[in-house]
């Protein structure tokens, strides 16, 4: 059993793999995010300390709905790698009991340390921010080398996974950058979706509440128009767009 901090937890989530899903979200993140809509996940002991044990619990009381969905377990973020013991073991405890297990992460990890959680994991969500390592830097004041290092593990893994995508308007929009984007995807043997997921404003409150400066406070969600023409730079090399 594994003690670990949580932000929260989701017990029919419909958007973080398929089917229905029982979501953790833990507690803690290394990236800060301009557009992060969840700045009160950052500091790992803000949450509350819970164990894989009670979160199992809660879990095999939902088993038959989630089963029967084709759903399972995510574990999201803040950043579950930041606590790679408290999720390598809540993924031991759900593939026990027979379900769908994934994690939505950043990537911001070591891969042989990400190595860990493959053999428990049957679908890895991972977040590019964008391909221009000095922009990944000004938007998550981090570079992404690291996070492209876990694409290549991914595959060399054969791991199957979703790459996520938030478009933000005049930080990564461009079309241009979007075609250099779906050209290094286009090969990957065992990338299943590409979800461009268009920029909201649901988190700002949050800055606020906490004093943050929310540094985006004057953009605007994209068009549907721009994502569809940001979709079409995917659709051309077959790649399946969520």
């Amino acid at each position: 059993m594994a003690e670990g901090y949580i932000h929260s937890t989701e017990s029919m989530g419909t958007v973080d793999g398929p089917g229905i899903r029982f979501v953790v979200f833990t507690q803690g993140c290394p990236l800060r995010c301009q557009y992060c809509h969840n700045p009160d996940t950052w500091k790992l002991k803000d949450g509350n300390k819970t164990t894989t044990a009670e979160l199992m619990q809660k879990i095999v009381k939902i088993k038959p709905y989630i089963k029967r969905s084709g759903g399972g377990i995510t574990i999201s973020g803040g950043e579950p790698t930041m606590q790679l013991e408290f999720s390598l073991d809540l993924l031991k405890k759900a593939k026990a009991e027979g379900l769908h297990t994934a994690i939505d992460t950043s990537g911001y990890i070591d891969p042989q340390k990400f190595k860990q959680l493959l053999p428990y994991l049957d679908l890895v969500l991972l977040d590019i921010k964008t391909m221009d390592d000095l922009k990944h830097q000004d938007l998550t004041g981090v570079s992404n080398q690291k996070i492209l290092n876990i694409v290549e593990l991914l595959e060399a893994e054969k791991q199957p996974y979703w790459v996520r995508h938030v478009v933000v308007p005049g930080i990564t929009d461009d079309f241009q950058e979007m075609q250099k984007f779906a050209m290094y995807l286009r090969d990957k043997k065992y990338l299943e979706k590409v979800e461009l997921l268009p920029y909201h404003e649901l988190g700002k409150h949050k800055w606020e509440n906490l004093g943050l400066e929310y540094k985006l406070a004057s953009v605007e969600p994209p068009s549907a128009k721009k994502m569809a023409e940001l979709n079409s730079c995917f659709k051309n090399y077959k790649i399946n767009i969520a």
